[in-house]
C-alpha cells in the first residue's frame, strides 16, 4: 500500500470503498460528496483485502482507557501536554498513526486534543455540527480505521448542544443549518416525551442515534466491527466540568 506523507494513494484507498458507503444521509447531513465523486468510488470493491499501514495498533479498550484518563488529567488541571515536543513534531511528519478517532461536534468548548490531553498524531479527528453522521465524515473515519489503523472511533457529543436543541424545536432552520437539524431529528423524537431532563435526554439519544447510523453506513466500518478490528463507542462531554463520560 502506498503512503506519501501518512496518506494512502489515491487508487490504493479508492479500492478501501464499498457500495454501501457512499450516498446514503447525503441529503440529510448536508456534507454530501459531488455526484462525480459518488460515481467513482461506487463501483470500488469492499475491503475483503485492506490491511491497516499502522503495524502495532492500540486496540480500542487501551484505547479508550488512554483518553479516559487524558480527561481525567484535564478535569485535575493535572495535563501532560504529551507528544508535543520539538522532536516529535518531526516524527509525526513522516507518517501519522492515531490511536483512536474522534467523531465530535464542532463546538469550539470542546477542542478534543485539550479535553483528551493528547499530542500530535494522536487523534484523528472529525468534527461536524451536532456530531451529524454524514459520508465525508464516514469516509474520513474509514480512512482512520480502515488506512491508519485506528481500533476505536468516539462519537462525542455534548451537553446544551444547540443543533440538539435546534432540533427539539418546530421552527424550521435557515440555509444548510436546516440539514444538519434534519439529521437530528429521528434521535429526538424519541425522547419528546420525556419530562424530565429533556435536552439532557436529546443529547445522549443523539449520540446513540450517530453511532449507530455511522456503523450502519459504512461497509467498512462495519466488516472492522465484525472483525473485531473496531469499536464505535458514545461519550458525553459536560461543559461545565469538562468531564467526558461513556453513554
Amino acid at each position: 500500500m502506498s503512503q506519501i506523507n501518512g496518506f494512502v494513494g489515491r487508487r490504493h484507498f479508492l479500492k478501501l470503498a464499498g457500495t454501501g458507503s457512499v450516498g446514503i444521509l447525503a441529503s440529510a447531513a448536508g456534507c454530501s460528496l459531488t455526484k462525480d465523486i459518488q460515481q467513482a468510488i461506487a463501483p470500488q470493491a469492499t475491503l475483503a483485502d485492506a490491511i491497516a499501514a499502522n503495524r502495532n495498533p492500540v486496540n480500542a479498550d487501551r484505547a479508550l482507557k488512554r483518553l479516559l484518563d487524558g480527561n481525567q488529567r484535564f478535569v485535575q488541571q493535572k495535563r501532560k501536554y504529551p507528544d508535543q515536543s520539538l522532536e516529535h513534531i518531526r516524527l509525526v511528519a513522516k507518517t501519522q498513526y492515531p490511536f483512536a478517532a474522534i467523531f465530535g461536534c464542532a463546538d469550539s468548548r470542546v477542542p478534543a486534543e485539550m479535553v483528551f490531553d493528547q499530542g500530535l498524531g494522536d487523534l484523528f479527528v472529525v468534527r461536524v455540527a451536532g456530531n451529524v453522521v454524514c459520508d465525508t465524515a464516514i469516509g474520513s473515519l474509514e480512512y482512520a480505521t480502515a488506512t491508519l489503523g485506528s481500533q476505536l472511533i468516539v462519537v462525542l457529543g455534548h451537553r446544551r448542544c444547540g443543533a440538539v436543541a435546534e432540533a427539539l424545536q418546530d421552527e424550521p432552520m435557515s440555509g444548510r443549518m436546516s440539514l444538519i437539524v434534519e439529521g437530528i431529528k429521528p434521535a429526538v423524537e424519541k425522547v419528546k416525551s420525556t419530562t424530565n431532563n429533556l435536552q439532557d435526554n436529546a443529547v445522549i439519544a443523539n449520540i446513540q442515534y450517530q453511532a449507530q447510523k455511522l456503523q450502519e453506513s459504512s461497509t467498512i466500518l462495519t466488516k472492522l466491527v465484525r472483525q473485531d478490528k473496531l469499536k464505535i463507542v458514545g461519550a458525553r462531554y459536560d461543559l461545565d466540568t469538562g468531564k467526558v463520560s461513556v453513554v
